[in-house]
């Protein structure tokens, strides 16, 4: 064999390792990205997504449920704004002082106190309204409406749940 031809079969094996590198270099791009997507996409979807607790909002949705939920600040970005895109018959996130946890219930009157506007609320299953008016700043979440449906996957959150031990 002459050493042009040796030199030239060298040299393609050359440019095949360096292709074969290359595109596993590419795969391993793709990979790394279709993962960092998915965490994104996780963390954005978790944001927007609440365990039901309790059975306060039967029959609208049970323990266990996942509600998904429109946020009034996520990540810095303003969904709603609850002094204004809240009203009768929506149901709301919102901090209770009442309660340690987050509350799912629905806004059954809007009533103006002192000049300030403050939403009366009661779970569907409760037989009186909560403790105390809310005020907008209490207000985490707005549950998805389609129609007049709440947006809800049912069972799911047993999962979370019993990992909390509730």
């Amino acid at each position: 064999m002459s050493k042009k031809r040796k030199n030239r079969d060298k040299k393609k094996k050359q440019e095949e390792k360096q292709m074969k590198q290359e595109k596993s270099n590419s795969g391993l791009a793709r990979e790394i990205l279709s993962y960092a997507l998915i965490i994104i996409l996780a963390i954005v979807l978790s944001a927007h997504l609440s365990v039901v607790v309790s059975g306060s909002m039967e029959p609208s949705f049970y323990r266990g449920d996942i509600v998904t939920k429109i946020n009034v600040n996520t990540y810095g970005i303003q969904e709603f704004n609850p002094n204004t895109d809240v009203h009768v018959g929506d149901v709301v996130v919102y901090d209770a002082s009442w309660y340690s946890e987050p509350v799912i219930h629905r806004v059954i009157e809007v009533k103006n106190i002192n000049g300030s506007n403050y939403y009366i609320i009661k779970g569907d299953n409760n037989e009186v309204q909560d403790p105390e008016p809310v005020s907008p700043s209490q207000i985490q979440s707005k549950v998805v409406t389609i129609g007049n449906s709440l947006l809800i996957i049912p069972k799911i959150g047993y999962i979370t749940l019993w990992f909390r031990g509730l």
